[in-house]
Protein backbone atom coordinates (compact mmCIF):
# COMPACT_ATOMS: atom_id res chain seq x y z
CA UNK A 1 0.00 0.00 0.00
CA UNK A 2 1.05 3.49 -0.62
CA UNK A 3 1.35 5.46 2.45
CA UNK A 4 2.46 9.15 1.24
CA UNK A 5 3.84 10.48 -2.09
CA UNK A 6 6.07 13.38 -2.06
CA UNK A 7 6.85 15.59 -5.31
CA UNK A 8 9.03 18.67 -4.99
CA UNK A 9 10.19 20.64 -7.65
CA UNK A 10 8.26 18.45 -10.22
CA UNK A 11 6.80 20.30 -13.35
CA UNK A 12 3.72 22.61 -12.27
CA UNK A 13 4.62 21.18 -8.05
CA UNK A 14 6.52 23.24 -5.57
CA UNK A 15 6.18 20.58 -2.94
CA UNK A 16 3.05 18.37 -1.81
CA UNK A 17 3.20 15.67 0.49
CA UNK A 18 -0.22 13.52 -0.12
CA UNK A 19 -1.33 10.95 2.40
CA UNK A 20 -3.11 7.98 0.66
CA UNK A 21 -4.99 5.51 2.48
CA UNK A 22 -6.63 2.08 2.20
CA UNK A 23 -9.66 1.82 0.10
CA UNK A 24 -10.46 3.82 -2.88
CA UNK A 25 -8.92 7.23 -3.27
CA UNK A 26 -10.43 9.31 -5.99
CA UNK A 27 -8.76 12.37 -7.55
CA UNK A 28 -10.60 14.74 -8.95
CA UNK A 29 -9.78 18.61 -10.71
CA UNK A 30 -10.56 20.93 -13.37
CA UNK A 31 -8.72 20.25 -16.86
CA UNK A 32 -5.43 21.05 -16.98
CA UNK A 33 -5.04 21.50 -13.19
CA UNK A 34 -2.30 18.75 -12.91
CA UNK A 35 -3.82 15.71 -12.65
CA UNK A 36 -1.29 13.53 -14.90
CA UNK A 37 1.85 15.79 -13.26
CA UNK A 38 0.73 13.44 -10.64
CA UNK A 39 0.38 9.68 -12.21
CA UNK A 40 4.05 10.97 -14.34
CA UNK A 41 5.26 12.00 -10.78
CA UNK A 42 4.33 8.47 -9.82
CA UNK A 43 5.35 6.64 -13.07
CA UNK A 44 8.88 8.34 -12.53
CA UNK A 45 9.08 6.47 -9.02
CA UNK A 46 8.05 3.46 -10.69
CA UNK A 47 11.23 3.60 -12.87
CA UNK A 48 9.91 5.24 -16.09
CA UNK A 49 12.47 7.08 -17.79
CA UNK A 50 12.74 10.56 -17.06
CA UNK A 51 14.54 14.59 -18.39
CA UNK A 52 15.25 17.63 -16.93
CA UNK A 53 12.23 19.08 -18.75
CA UNK A 54 10.39 17.82 -15.37
CA UNK A 55 12.49 19.86 -13.47
CA UNK A 56 10.42 22.86 -12.16
CA UNK A 57 11.97 26.26 -13.21
CA UNK A 58 14.14 27.76 -11.02
CA UNK A 59 15.05 25.01 -9.45
CA UNK A 60 17.99 22.06 -9.28
CA UNK A 61 16.07 19.27 -9.02
CA UNK A 62 13.05 17.36 -8.90
CA UNK A 63 12.85 14.88 -5.93
CA UNK A 64 10.07 12.19 -5.74
CA UNK A 65 9.31 10.16 -2.80
CA UNK A 66 6.82 7.17 -1.98
CA UNK A 67 6.96 5.40 1.55
CA UNK A 68 4.96 1.86 1.23
CA UNK A 69 3.67 -0.42 3.28
CA UNK A 70 4.88 -3.58 2.22
CA UNK A 71 4.44 -6.03 5.47
CA UNK A 72 3.99 -9.36 4.18
CA UNK A 73 5.43 -8.80 0.61
CA UNK A 74 7.31 -11.73 0.25
CA UNK A 75 8.67 -10.97 -3.05
CA UNK A 76 9.40 -7.74 -1.99
CA UNK A 77 11.78 -8.57 1.09
CA UNK A 78 13.33 -11.75 -1.33
CA UNK A 79 14.16 -8.54 -3.95
CA UNK A 80 15.85 -6.14 -1.39
CA UNK A 81 17.60 -8.33 0.37
CA UNK A 82 19.36 -10.45 -3.15
CA UNK A 83 20.33 -6.77 -4.14
CA UNK A 84 21.54 -6.08 -0.44
CA UNK A 85 19.01 -3.38 0.39
CA UNK A 86 18.20 -3.37 4.14
CA UNK A 87 14.60 -4.35 3.97
CA UNK A 88 11.77 -2.82 6.20
CA UNK A 89 7.81 -3.00 6.96
CA UNK A 90 8.02 0.43 5.96
CA UNK A 91 9.61 0.84 2.63
CA UNK A 92 10.62 4.16 1.03
CA UNK A 93 11.61 4.85 -2.38
CA UNK A 94 13.11 7.93 -3.73
CA UNK A 95 14.40 9.32 -7.17
CA UNK A 96 15.84 12.97 -7.99
CA UNK A 97 16.14 14.12 -11.33
CA UNK A 98 19.04 16.75 -11.21
CA UNK A 99 19.71 20.04 -14.12
CA UNK A 100 23.41 17.94 -14.19
CA UNK A 101 21.57 15.06 -15.89
CA UNK A 102 22.25 12.81 -12.50
CA UNK A 103 19.61 10.52 -12.08
CA UNK A 104 19.72 9.09 -8.45
CA UNK A 105 17.69 6.45 -6.90
CA UNK A 106 17.30 5.03 -3.31
CA UNK A 107 15.97 2.34 -1.64
CA UNK A 108 15.82 2.92 2.27
CA UNK A 109 18.39 5.34 1.74
CA UNK A 110 20.62 3.50 -0.18
CA UNK A 111 21.54 4.31 -3.51
CA UNK A 112 20.13 1.99 -6.25
CA UNK A 113 19.99 0.95 -9.89
CA UNK A 114 17.26 2.53 -11.93
CA UNK A 115 16.87 -0.89 -12.91
CA UNK A 116 16.13 -2.16 -9.45
CA UNK A 117 13.54 0.40 -8.91
CA UNK A 118 11.74 -0.78 -11.61
CA UNK A 119 11.61 -4.94 -10.71
CA UNK A 120 10.60 -3.36 -7.30
CA UNK A 121 7.58 -1.41 -9.32
CA UNK A 122 6.53 -4.39 -10.72
CA UNK A 123 5.99 -6.09 -7.58
CA UNK A 124 3.78 -2.95 -5.76
CA UNK A 125 1.61 -1.01 -8.50
CA UNK A 126 -0.31 -1.54 -11.59
CA UNK A 127 -0.17 1.78 -13.44
CA UNK A 128 -3.10 1.92 -15.92
CA UNK A 129 -3.30 4.83 -18.41
CA UNK A 130 -1.05 6.54 -21.09
CA UNK A 131 2.02 5.13 -19.33
CA UNK A 132 4.37 2.05 -19.59
CA UNK A 133 3.81 0.80 -16.51
CA UNK A 134 0.41 -1.50 -17.12
CA UNK A 135 1.07 -4.82 -16.61
CA UNK A 136 -0.98 -6.16 -19.03
CA UNK A 137 0.43 -4.60 -21.89
CA UNK A 138 3.55 -6.81 -20.80
CA UNK A 139 2.48 -10.24 -22.28
CA UNK A 140 5.16 -11.99 -19.85
CA UNK A 141 2.75 -10.92 -16.79
CA UNK A 142 -0.30 -12.63 -18.72
CA UNK A 143 0.74 -16.74 -17.49
CA UNK A 144 1.02 -14.96 -14.36
CA UNK A 145 -2.27 -13.77 -13.83
CA UNK A 146 -3.17 -16.72 -15.18
CA UNK A 147 -1.60 -18.88 -13.04
CA UNK A 148 -2.28 -16.92 -10.14
CA UNK A 149 -6.52 -17.23 -10.59
CA UNK A 150 -6.11 -20.89 -11.52
CA UNK A 151 -4.16 -21.55 -7.92
CA UNK A 152 -1.55 -23.36 -9.78
CA UNK A 153 1.26 -22.66 -7.21
CA UNK A 154 1.57 -26.37 -5.80
CA UNK A 155 1.92 -27.87 -9.79
CA UNK A 156 4.36 -25.16 -10.27
CA UNK A 157 6.53 -25.66 -7.40
CA UNK A 158 6.88 -29.65 -8.84
CA UNK A 159 7.56 -28.52 -12.16
CA UNK A 160 10.09 -26.14 -10.68
CA UNK A 161 11.70 -28.81 -8.58
CA UNK A 162 11.06 -31.96 -11.70
CA UNK A 163 12.68 -28.65 -14.15
CA UNK A 164 15.80 -27.56 -12.08
CA UNK A 165 16.78 -31.70 -11.58
CA UNK A 166 16.82 -32.05 -15.39
CA UNK A 167 18.81 -28.50 -15.44
CA UNK A 168 21.57 -29.85 -13.52
CA UNK A 169 21.47 -33.48 -15.35
CA UNK A 170 21.61 -31.44 -18.86
CA UNK A 171 24.27 -29.68 -17.29
CA UNK A 172 26.41 -32.63 -15.77
CA UNK A 173 25.76 -34.23 -18.68
CA UNK A 174 27.31 -31.33 -20.86
CA UNK A 175 30.19 -30.90 -18.76
CA UNK A 176 30.38 -34.89 -18.54
CA UNK A 177 31.26 -34.55 -22.65
CA UNK A 178 33.46 -31.73 -22.20
CA UNK A 179 35.57 -33.28 -20.02
CA UNK A 180 35.52 -36.93 -21.95
CA UNK A 181 36.99 -34.87 -24.93
CA UNK A 182 39.66 -33.44 -22.68
CA UNK A 183 40.12 -36.52 -21.35
CA UNK A 184 40.80 -38.36 -24.55
CA UNK A 185 43.44 -36.52 -26.17
CA UNK A 186 44.99 -36.27 -22.03
CA UNK A 187 44.75 -40.91 -22.40
CA UNK A 188 48.33 -41.75 -23.92
CA UNK A 189 50.00 -39.13 -21.20
CA UNK A 190 47.93 -40.87 -18.34
CA UNK A 191 48.39 -44.08 -19.15
CA UNK A 192 52.35 -43.44 -19.25
CA UNK A 193 52.51 -41.68 -16.15
CA UNK A 194 50.20 -44.41 -14.62
CA UNK A 195 53.04 -46.97 -15.59
CA UNK A 196 55.98 -44.73 -14.61
CA UNK A 197 54.50 -43.94 -11.16
CA UNK A 198 53.48 -47.73 -10.54
CA UNK A 199 56.97 -49.04 -11.20
CA UNK A 200 58.13 -47.19 -8.63
CA UNK A 201 54.67 -47.91 -6.10
CA UNK A 202 55.67 -45.52 -3.15
CA UNK A 203 53.74 -45.71 -0.07
CA UNK A 204 53.27 -43.43 2.29
CA UNK A 205 56.28 -42.72 4.85
CA UNK A 206 58.27 -44.77 2.86
CA UNK A 207 60.80 -42.40 1.99
CA UNK A 208 61.42 -41.27 5.33
CA UNK A 209 61.67 -45.10 6.08
CA UNK A 210 64.54 -45.36 3.60
CA UNK A 211 66.31 -42.18 4.29
CA UNK A 212 66.88 -43.65 7.73
CA UNK A 213 67.91 -47.26 6.78
CA UNK A 214 70.57 -45.44 4.54
CA UNK A 215 72.12 -43.08 6.88
CA UNK A 216 72.42 -46.69 8.84
CA UNK A 217 74.31 -48.44 6.25
CA UNK A 218 76.03 -45.44 5.07
CA UNK A 219 77.65 -45.87 8.57
CA UNK A 220 78.13 -49.07 8.75
CA UNK A 221 81.58 -49.60 9.58
CA UNK A 222 81.46 -46.81 12.63
CA UNK A 223 78.41 -48.46 14.57
CA UNK A 224 80.75 -51.93 14.11
CA UNK A 225 82.80 -50.30 15.75
CA UNK A 226 81.39 -47.87 18.17
CA UNK A 227 79.00 -51.10 19.23
CA UNK A 228 81.96 -53.68 19.75
CA UNK A 229 83.80 -51.35 22.04
CA UNK A 230 80.85 -50.56 23.81
CA UNK A 231 80.05 -53.86 24.42
CA UNK A 232 83.70 -55.10 25.49
CA UNK A 233 83.42 -52.31 28.27
CA UNK A 234 80.28 -53.01 29.74
CA UNK A 235 80.07 -56.75 29.57
CA UNK A 236 82.92 -58.73 27.68
CA UNK A 237 86.71 -57.44 28.62
CA UNK A 238 88.28 -58.67 31.97
CA UNK A 239 86.91 -55.69 34.56
CA UNK A 240 83.95 -54.73 32.88
CA UNK A 241 81.49 -53.01 34.13
CA UNK A 242 79.65 -55.32 34.38
CA UNK A 243 82.01 -57.66 36.30
CA UNK A 244 82.80 -54.20 38.52
CA UNK A 245 79.01 -53.47 39.27
CA UNK A 246 78.91 -57.38 40.18
CA UNK A 247 82.01 -56.67 43.19
CA UNK A 248 79.82 -53.24 44.46
CA UNK A 249 76.92 -55.71 44.68
CA UNK A 250 78.65 -58.09 46.76
CA UNK A 251 79.58 -55.84 48.80
CA UNK A 252 76.80 -53.60 49.47
CA UNK A 253 75.14 -57.08 50.44
CA UNK A 254 77.73 -57.02 53.39
CA UNK A 255 76.95 -53.67 54.02
CA UNK A 256 73.13 -54.74 54.59
CA UNK A 257 74.14 -57.23 56.82
CA UNK A 258 75.11 -54.65 59.54
CA UNK A 259 72.85 -51.85 58.62
CA UNK A 260 69.68 -52.58 57.12
CA UNK A 261 69.56 -49.30 55.36
CA UNK A 262 71.42 -50.86 53.09
CA UNK A 263 68.12 -52.89 51.91
CA UNK A 264 67.15 -50.53 49.19
CA UNK A 265 70.51 -49.65 47.42
CA UNK A 266 70.94 -53.59 47.26
CA UNK A 267 67.99 -53.86 45.15
CA UNK A 268 68.56 -50.62 43.26
CA UNK A 269 72.00 -52.47 42.27
CA UNK A 270 70.21 -55.68 41.03
CA UNK A 271 67.81 -53.44 38.86
CA UNK A 272 70.86 -52.13 37.33
CA UNK A 273 72.59 -55.04 36.58
CA UNK A 274 69.60 -56.65 34.93
CA UNK A 275 69.31 -53.37 32.43
CA UNK A 276 73.17 -53.44 31.91
CA UNK A 277 72.47 -57.38 31.17
CA UNK A 278 69.80 -56.34 28.93
CA UNK A 279 71.92 -53.47 27.02
CA UNK A 280 74.78 -55.79 27.03
CA UNK A 281 72.60 -58.54 24.82
CA UNK A 282 71.04 -55.49 22.47
CA UNK A 283 74.73 -54.95 21.50
CA UNK A 284 75.38 -58.24 21.18
CA UNK A 285 72.70 -58.63 18.56
CA UNK A 286 73.64 -55.51 16.53
CA UNK A 287 76.73 -56.04 16.14
CA UNK A 288 76.36 -59.61 15.13
CA UNK A 289 73.82 -58.63 12.41
CA UNK A 290 75.49 -55.65 10.84
CA UNK A 291 76.51 -56.84 7.08
CA UNK A 292 79.44 -54.89 6.06
CA UNK A 293 78.95 -56.47 2.69
CA UNK A 294 75.24 -55.66 2.18
CA UNK A 295 73.71 -55.06 -1.26
CA UNK A 296 70.92 -53.06 0.13
CA UNK A 297 73.20 -49.97 0.55
CA UNK A 298 73.01 -49.39 -3.74
CA UNK A 299 68.92 -50.91 -3.57
CA UNK A 300 68.01 -48.09 -1.28
CA UNK A 301 70.18 -45.59 -3.15
CA UNK A 302 68.54 -46.81 -6.38
CA UNK A 303 64.72 -46.33 -5.15
CA UNK A 304 65.31 -42.98 -3.64
CA UNK A 305 66.74 -41.77 -6.60
CA UNK A 306 63.73 -42.81 -8.17
CA UNK A 307 61.75 -41.35 -5.55
CA UNK A 308 63.57 -37.60 -6.50
CA UNK A 309 62.28 -38.43 -10.37
CA UNK A 310 58.95 -38.96 -9.81
CA UNK A 311 58.58 -35.65 -7.10
CA UNK A 312 60.50 -33.57 -9.61
CA UNK A 313 57.84 -34.51 -12.04
CA UNK A 314 54.78 -34.90 -9.96
CA UNK A 315 54.87 -32.11 -7.35
CA UNK A 316 57.90 -32.13 -5.09
CA UNK A 317 56.97 -34.72 -2.46
CA UNK A 318 55.95 -37.87 -2.80
CA UNK A 319 52.58 -37.51 -0.95
CA UNK A 320 51.98 -35.40 -4.14
CA UNK A 321 53.39 -38.27 -6.56
CA UNK A 322 50.62 -40.38 -4.38
CA UNK A 323 47.90 -38.18 -4.73
CA UNK A 324 48.42 -37.06 -8.85
CA UNK A 325 48.48 -41.00 -9.16
CA UNK A 326 45.55 -41.24 -7.50
CA UNK A 327 43.88 -38.45 -9.53
CA UNK A 328 44.85 -39.53 -13.06
CA UNK A 329 43.49 -42.95 -11.86
CA UNK A 330 40.32 -41.68 -11.54
CA UNK A 331 40.12 -40.03 -14.62
CA UNK A 332 41.61 -42.74 -17.13
CA UNK A 333 38.77 -44.98 -15.08
CA UNK A 334 36.34 -42.19 -15.98
CA UNK A 335 37.89 -42.14 -19.55
CA UNK A 336 37.53 -46.21 -19.72
CA UNK A 337 33.92 -46.01 -18.04
CA UNK A 338 32.71 -43.23 -20.07
CA UNK A 339 30.10 -44.85 -22.49
CA UNK A 340 28.69 -46.61 -19.42
CA UNK A 341 28.24 -43.42 -17.56
CA UNK A 342 27.16 -41.35 -20.74
CA UNK A 343 24.18 -44.06 -21.20
CA UNK A 344 23.10 -43.77 -17.34
CA UNK A 345 22.77 -40.06 -17.42
CA UNK A 346 20.88 -40.15 -20.85
CA UNK A 347 18.55 -42.47 -19.34
CA UNK A 348 18.26 -40.14 -16.54
CA UNK A 349 17.38 -37.14 -18.01
CA UNK A 350 14.82 -38.64 -20.53
CA UNK A 351 12.75 -40.21 -17.46
CA UNK A 352 13.22 -37.06 -16.07
CA UNK A 353 12.08 -35.11 -19.50
CA UNK A 354 8.87 -37.47 -19.59
CA UNK A 355 8.21 -36.60 -16.14
CA UNK A 356 8.11 -33.04 -16.71
CA UNK A 357 6.62 -33.17 -20.02
CA UNK A 358 3.39 -35.08 -18.18
CA UNK A 359 3.76 -32.15 -15.37
CA UNK A 360 3.80 -29.36 -17.90
CA UNK A 361 0.82 -31.21 -20.12
CA UNK A 362 -1.18 -30.94 -16.51
CA UNK A 363 -0.45 -27.42 -15.92
CA UNK A 364 -1.66 -26.52 -19.73
CA UNK A 365 -4.69 -28.32 -19.22
CA UNK A 366 -5.54 -26.65 -15.85
CA UNK A 367 -4.69 -23.32 -17.92
CA UNK A 368 -7.31 -23.63 -21.04
CA UNK A 369 -10.17 -25.00 -18.79
CA UNK A 370 -9.34 -21.46 -16.62
CA UNK A 371 -8.69 -19.32 -19.68
CA UNK A 372 -12.54 -20.12 -20.64
CA UNK A 373 -13.94 -19.17 -17.33
CA UNK A 374 -11.42 -15.78 -17.78
CA UNK A 375 -12.80 -15.11 -20.94
CA UNK A 376 -16.94 -15.37 -19.88
CA UNK A 377 -16.62 -13.36 -16.90
CA UNK A 378 -13.81 -10.72 -18.97
CA UNK A 379 -16.65 -10.63 -21.92
CA UNK A 380 -19.57 -10.14 -19.15
CA UNK A 381 -18.07 -8.08 -17.14
CA UNK A 382 -16.34 -5.31 -20.56
CA UNK A 383 -20.28 -5.73 -20.98
CA UNK A 384 -21.17 -4.26 -17.85
CA UNK A 385 -18.92 -1.78 -18.39
CA UNK A 386 -20.02 -0.24 -21.42
CA UNK A 387 -17.64 -2.72 -24.22
CA UNK A 388 -20.94 -4.36 -25.65
CA UNK A 389 -18.93 -6.52 -28.74
CA UNK A 390 -15.49 -7.12 -26.95
CA UNK A 391 -14.18 -10.90 -27.27
CA UNK A 392 -11.51 -12.04 -24.98
CA UNK A 393 -8.96 -14.68 -26.04
CA UNK A 394 -6.22 -16.42 -24.02
CA UNK A 395 -3.74 -17.50 -26.89
CA UNK A 396 -1.75 -20.75 -25.92
CA UNK A 397 1.84 -21.26 -28.23
CA UNK A 398 4.88 -23.43 -27.42
CA UNK A 399 8.25 -23.98 -29.49
CA UNK A 400 9.56 -27.03 -30.58
CA UNK A 401 13.39 -28.00 -29.85
CA UNK A 402 15.43 -27.52 -32.77
CA UNK A 403 18.15 -29.99 -33.51
CA UNK A 404 20.98 -28.21 -31.82
CA UNK A 405 19.02 -27.02 -28.88
CA UNK A 406 19.25 -30.06 -26.12
CA UNK A 407 16.99 -27.87 -23.87
CA UNK A 408 13.78 -29.71 -23.82
CA UNK A 409 11.11 -31.70 -22.33
CA UNK A 410 8.98 -34.88 -23.81
CA UNK A 411 4.95 -34.50 -24.53
CA UNK A 412 3.35 -36.92 -26.55
CA UNK A 413 6.70 -38.11 -28.20
CA UNK A 414 7.29 -34.03 -29.18
CA UNK A 415 10.42 -32.00 -27.91
CA UNK A 416 9.26 -28.97 -26.52
CA UNK A 417 11.35 -26.09 -25.12
CA UNK A 418 10.53 -25.10 -21.71
CA UNK A 419 10.69 -22.35 -19.11
CA UNK A 420 9.96 -21.59 -15.46
CA UNK A 421 6.05 -22.17 -15.48
CA UNK A 422 6.20 -24.63 -17.93
CA UNK A 423 5.83 -25.07 -21.78
CA UNK A 424 3.22 -22.58 -22.32
CA UNK A 425 3.78 -19.03 -23.86
CA UNK A 426 0.23 -17.36 -22.70
CA UNK A 427 -1.09 -14.07 -24.81
CA UNK A 428 -4.16 -11.99 -23.90
CA UNK A 429 -5.71 -10.85 -27.41
CA UNK A 430 -8.86 -8.73 -27.66
CA UNK A 431 -11.28 -7.11 -29.94
CA UNK A 432 -13.58 -4.39 -29.13
CA UNK A 433 -15.64 -4.05 -32.31
CA UNK A 434 -17.48 -6.63 -33.76
CA UNK A 435 -16.46 -8.58 -36.78
CA UNK A 436 -12.67 -8.09 -35.93
CA UNK A 437 -10.35 -10.78 -35.25
CA UNK A 438 -8.95 -10.70 -31.67
CA UNK A 439 -5.53 -9.24 -31.60
CA UNK A 440 -2.57 -8.63 -29.20
CA UNK A 441 -3.98 -6.03 -26.16
CA UNK A 442 -1.21 -3.26 -26.75
CA UNK A 443 -2.25 -3.28 -30.30
CA UNK A 444 -6.40 -3.14 -30.18
CA UNK A 445 -7.12 -1.36 -26.75
CA UNK A 446 -7.12 2.29 -26.02
CA UNK A 447 -5.96 3.15 -22.68
CA UNK A 448 -9.55 3.99 -20.96
CA UNK A 449 -9.88 -0.01 -22.85
CA UNK A 450 -7.05 -1.02 -21.28
CA UNK A 451 -8.27 -0.25 -18.17
CA UNK A 452 -11.64 -1.33 -18.30
CA UNK A 453 -10.12 -4.62 -18.93
CA UNK A 454 -7.22 -4.75 -16.48
CA UNK A 455 -10.44 -3.82 -14.14
CA UNK A 456 -12.63 -7.07 -15.52
CA UNK A 457 -9.33 -9.07 -15.08
CA UNK A 458 -8.69 -7.72 -11.55
CA UNK A 459 -11.90 -7.78 -10.35
CA UNK A 460 -11.60 -12.07 -11.41
CA UNK A 461 -8.17 -12.33 -9.63
CA UNK A 462 -8.72 -9.77 -6.89
CA UNK A 463 -7.87 -12.32 -4.02
CA UNK A 464 -5.54 -13.80 -5.71
CA UNK A 465 -3.45 -11.32 -7.23
CA UNK A 466 0.04 -10.27 -6.07
CA UNK A 467 -0.16 -6.18 -6.50
CA UNK A 468 -1.28 -4.42 -3.36
CA UNK A 469 -2.01 -1.07 -5.31
CA UNK A 470 -4.21 -0.55 -8.37
CA UNK A 471 -3.82 3.36 -10.25
CA UNK A 472 -6.36 3.65 -13.05
CA UNK A 473 -5.84 6.92 -15.17
CA UNK A 474 -8.15 6.96 -17.61
CA UNK A 475 -10.82 4.44 -17.17
CA UNK A 476 -13.46 6.83 -17.46
CA UNK A 477 -12.42 7.63 -21.46
CA UNK A 478 -15.66 7.17 -23.20
CA UNK A 479 -17.69 6.57 -20.17
CA UNK A 480 -20.59 8.11 -19.36
CA UNK A 481 -23.96 7.80 -16.96
CA UNK A 482 -25.09 4.34 -16.55
CA UNK A 483 -21.75 2.87 -17.85
CA UNK A 484 -19.65 5.09 -15.33
CA UNK A 485 -21.84 3.94 -12.41
CA UNK A 486 -21.17 0.33 -13.19
CA UNK A 487 -17.04 1.76 -13.43
CA UNK A 488 -17.51 3.33 -9.72
CA UNK A 489 -18.95 0.12 -8.31
CA UNK A 490 -16.45 -2.11 -10.06
CA UNK A 491 -13.67 0.10 -8.27
CA UNK A 492 -15.50 0.20 -5.17
CA UNK A 493 -15.68 -3.96 -4.76
CA UNK A 494 -12.35 -4.27 -5.88
CA UNK A 495 -10.62 -1.51 -3.25
CA UNK A 496 -11.76 -4.37 -0.92
CA UNK A 497 -9.13 -6.54 -1.76
CA UNK A 498 -6.41 -3.46 -3.24
CA UNK A 499 -5.67 0.01 -2.52
CA UNK A 500 -7.34 1.43 -5.45
CA UNK A 501 -5.65 5.41 -7.09
CA UNK A 502 -8.15 6.63 -9.63
CA UNK A 503 -8.45 9.88 -11.41
CA UNK A 504 -11.74 10.62 -12.53
CA UNK A 505 -14.09 13.84 -14.08
CA UNK A 506 -17.41 11.59 -13.83
CA UNK A 507 -19.79 12.29 -10.33
CA UNK A 508 -21.00 8.32 -10.89
CA UNK A 509 -17.52 7.44 -9.80
CA UNK A 510 -16.52 10.15 -7.14
CA UNK A 511 -19.08 9.87 -5.60
CA UNK A 512 -17.87 6.43 -4.38
CA UNK A 513 -14.76 7.36 -2.94
CA UNK A 514 -13.58 6.87 0.35
CA UNK A 515 -11.26 9.43 0.34
CA UNK A 516 -11.67 12.47 -2.36
CA UNK A 517 -8.53 15.05 -3.10
CA UNK A 518 -9.15 17.02 -5.52
CA UNK A 519 -5.91 19.24 -7.48
CA UNK A 520 -6.02 22.88 -8.24
CA UNK A 521 -4.12 25.39 -10.09
CA UNK A 522 -3.30 28.43 -8.79
CA UNK A 523 -1.40 31.22 -10.08
CA UNK A 524 1.25 32.57 -7.14
CA UNK A 525 3.79 35.18 -7.67
CA UNK A 526 3.28 35.54 -11.71
CA UNK A 527 3.46 31.07 -12.03
CA UNK A 528 1.04 28.44 -12.21
CA UNK A 529 1.47 25.81 -8.80
CA UNK A 530 -0.08 22.67 -9.00
CA UNK A 531 -1.14 21.72 -4.93
CA UNK A 532 -3.75 18.49 -3.89
CA UNK A 533 -5.59 18.48 -0.66
CA UNK A 534 -7.68 16.10 1.00
CA UNK A 535 -11.35 17.10 0.63
CA UNK A 536 -13.54 16.58 4.30
CA UNK A 537 -17.02 15.65 3.54
CA UNK A 538 -18.37 18.85 3.16
CA UNK A 539 -15.91 19.55 0.71
CA UNK A 540 -16.89 16.22 -1.26
CA UNK A 541 -20.69 16.99 -1.64
CA UNK A 542 -19.69 20.35 -3.09
CA UNK A 543 -17.22 18.64 -5.55
CA UNK A 544 -19.51 16.17 -6.84
CA UNK A 545 -22.10 19.07 -7.19
CA UNK A 546 -19.51 20.85 -9.52
CA UNK A 547 -18.85 17.76 -11.70
CA UNK A 548 -22.42 17.36 -12.05
CA UNK A 549 -23.48 20.98 -12.73
CA UNK A 550 -20.73 23.86 -13.33
CA UNK A 551 -19.07 25.72 -11.14
CA UNK A 552 -22.93 27.00 -10.37
CA UNK A 553 -24.01 24.66 -7.22
CA UNK A 554 -28.06 24.35 -7.12
CA UNK A 555 -29.59 22.52 -4.51
CA UNK A 556 -30.54 19.72 -7.11
CA UNK A 557 -26.80 19.34 -7.88
CA UNK A 558 -26.34 19.50 -4.16
CA UNK A 559 -28.75 16.47 -3.43
CA UNK A 560 -27.81 14.32 -6.82
CA UNK A 561 -24.32 14.18 -5.01
CA UNK A 562 -25.79 13.15 -1.72
CA UNK A 563 -27.46 10.90 -3.35
CA UNK A 564 -24.57 9.93 -5.55
CA UNK A 565 -22.95 8.99 -1.99
CA UNK A 566 -25.19 7.72 -0.32
CA UNK A 567 -25.92 10.23 2.31
CA UNK A 568 -29.41 10.31 3.59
Amino acid sequence: MLKSLQIKDYALIENINIVFKPGLNIITGETGAGKSILIDAMSLLLGERASTEIIRKGSQKSIVEGIFDVNGNKKVKKLLEKNDVDYFDEMIVRREISLKGSNRCFINDTPVTLNLIKELGYLLVDLHGQHEHQSLLRKETHIEMLDEFAGLEDELNEFRNFSKQLRNKLTELNELKHREKLLKEKRELYEFQIKEIDAVAPQPGEEEELKNELNILENSEKLLQLTSEVFLELYEEDKSIYDKLGEVKNKIAELKKIDSSFNEKSNEIETALTLLNDVSDFLRSYKDNIDLESNKLNEIRERLSSFASLKKKYGGSVNSVIEHRKKIGEEFSLIEGFEEKLNSLSNEIEVLRKECGEIASKLTSKRILVSKEIKKGVEESLKYLGINEAKFETIFNYDFSQNDDNDYIIIKGKKIKFADRGVDKVEFHLTTNLGEDVKPLQKVASGGEVSRVMLSLKMMLAKSDRLPLLIFDEIDTGVSGRIAQKVGQSLKELSKHHQIIAITHLPQIAGLADHHYFVIKQEKDNRSTTSIKELNPGERINEIAKLLGGEVITDANLKSAKELMDIK
